[in-house]
């Protein structure tokens, strides 16, 4: 597992699982405090959000590790939002490459729970294409209920930031004009190390983002670049529909995708792929095939290992 940002520091919440049941946790320099078994009538990050109590686990910061990092495998940040709002072209670079005009409003997709790993998972390539593009970006987890948010308010209701892995089937993506296809393939999307809070985080436009394909940068970009910030996608998306806690809101990918160089550069069996934000940490996602996966889990079905799972 590809190590920590040494930027981790108290209250960035994680979701994981333990040797029978997922759990959610505060990360530290030591390890994780395990918060699902601590507070009981929040028993996963969701809960905790949908209940107003993130200040709960500022109470818990003192207390002893109960994991440490090495030792668990990291689901999505929130394995079970109810929404997921992905935005597209929303970088002027990635516009450039991608010869779109800059739209007039947000371009809305969306993605399904699960299409989404968390860190050091798989993501999955699917035997129906050859063109699994990556999307490092980042993400936005809504802390606070809301319609019709003003621009104004609408920082409030964000929980806090994590990195996202947009992986795409291109083909699948450009079958029509609607992207959602390219963008649910199982397992194909990666989502974390973590969630760091808004009060650790208070202006994310001072942060950059950066993917690397085998340890080469392939993208970079400050956050300040987006076509239409955080308070204008939360402004816009809940006119239409009422954010809850936990709903994500992917902001955008910058320039350098696969899909626009020369020639083409696509994910593949083998490669890792890592969504650095500063401030925030490092996603990290090995890329594997899914017949070899298959064919590797039927031949170790027969002595199956116990894990520890988090994210």
């Amino acid at each position: 597992m590809y190590p920590p940002s040494k930027k981790v520091l108290h209250h960035e919440d994680c979701e994981f699982q333990g040797r029978t049941v997922a759990s959610y946790g505060i990360v530290t320099g030591s390890g994780i405090i395990d918060a699902g078994r601590r507070l009981k009538n929040f028993p996963t990050l969701k809960s905790l959000l949908a209940h107003g109590a993130l200040d709960e686990l500022k109470n818990l910061q003192s207390e002893r590790p109960d994991h440490a990092l090495s030792a668990v495998e990291l689901l999505p940040t929130v394995p079970d939002p109810d929404k997921i709002f992905c935005i597209g072209v929303n970088y002027a670079t990635h516009l450039a490459e991608s010869g779109h005009p800059t739209p007039p409003h947000p371009m809305i997709f969306t993605r399904f729970a699960n299409s989404q790993v968390g860190s050091g998972q798989p993501m999955i390539w699917p035997p129906e294409s050859e063109r699994f593009d990556y999307e490092g970006e980042m993400a936005v987890i809504i802390g606070k209920a809301g319609r019709r948010i003003s621009r104004e308010n609408a920082l409030a209701h964000v929980a806090g930031y994590a990195c996202y892995n947009d992986g795409t089937i291109r083909d699948w993506q450009r079958h029509t004009s609607q992207f959602v296809p390219g963008k649910n393939f199982v397992a194909t999307g990666g989502f974390g190390p973590w969630m760091v809070t808004t009060d650790e985080m208070p202006d994310v436009t001072r942060q950059t983002i950066a993917t690397r394909l085998n340890g080469v940068e392939v993208q970079a970009a400050p956050i300040s670049d987006l076509v239409f910030d955080v308070s204008a996608l939360i402004a816009y998306c809940s006119t239409f529909t009422e954010f809850v806690p936990g709903d994500v809101i992917v902001t955008g990918t910058t320039g350098g995708v696969g899909a626009y160089r020369v020639p083409p550069l696509w994910m593949k069996e083998g490669d890792v792929v890592e969504v650095d934000i500063s401030g925030i940490g490092i996603l990290c996602n090995p890329v594997k095939d899914e017949v070899a996966k298959a064919v590797g889990q039927a031949a170790s079905a027969a002595s199956p290992s116990q894990q520890w799972r988090a994210s």
